[in-house]
């Protein structure tokens, strides 16, 4: 639960510990980010790829329901 963790380019810090999906993915796609893809991930929770024009991948992290975004961080290209 660290979205207030990490800092990502485009948007304005995340102060929450984790956000409901649409309202994380709302951010993401204000700020010009698109899906490019998706994975199970440890915890039987689900992996996420953002990619944007400009600033550097997004991974994220769901909760195994998908409702609850619980963390997100930049990747290396």
């Amino acid at each position: 639960m660290t979205l207030d963790k990490h800092k990502l380019d485009g948007i304005a810090q995340i102060t929450a510990k984790t956000l409901p999906t649409t309202e994380f993915e709302n951010l993401l796609l204000a700020a010009g980010y698109e899906q490019v893809g998706s994975a199970p991930a440890k915890g039987n929770r689900i992996k996420v790829w953002w990619t944007h024009p400009q600033y550097r991948q997004i991974e994220a992290i769901y909760s195994p329901d998908g409702n609850t975004a619980i963390t997100a961080y930049h990747v290396a290209d």
